[in-house]
């Protein structure tokens, strides 16, 4: 499987379409932007998004990612031995292949969007 994915905010979506390109604020603290694989983005969106419901998930297309792309550990826990991708530098937006609502639940949860993988 080559694809990545990405929550990102509505607003910054449309800021990146006007833009060409997306380079979060992260890029600009961490190095690097934080994706995941399929079966780590309902973790990653419960533990730091819980209750927002402005949200888009990017699928993107990791062989067309013109930045680099590393699989690492949590910079909290290196040593756990779970690899996330993380894209050091800009996304280039022709590597996004589907853009995906992504709301929480009733109960500020999240769960796997469907037609994620179509």
């Amino acid at each position: 499987m080559a694809n990545i994915f990405h929550i990102i905010p509505k607003s910054e979506w449309e800021m990146a379409k006007r833009h060409g390109k997306y380079s979060p604020e992260s890029l600009n603290k961490e190095g690097f932007i934080h994706c995941s694989h399929t079966d780590q983005i309902v973790q990653v969106a419960n533990s730091f998004y819980h209750d927002r419901d402005d949200l888009l998930l990017l699928r993107i297309f990791e062989p067309k990612v013109t930045a680099e792309v590393k699989h690492e550990p949590p910079l909290e826990a290196p040593l756990s031995g779970i690899l996330f991708p993380h894209i050091y530098g800009d996304l280039n937006l022709d590597s996004v292949t589907k853009v995906i609502e992504f709301p929480c639940d009733e109960n500020g949860k999240f769960t796997l969007p469907s037609g994620l993988l179509d």
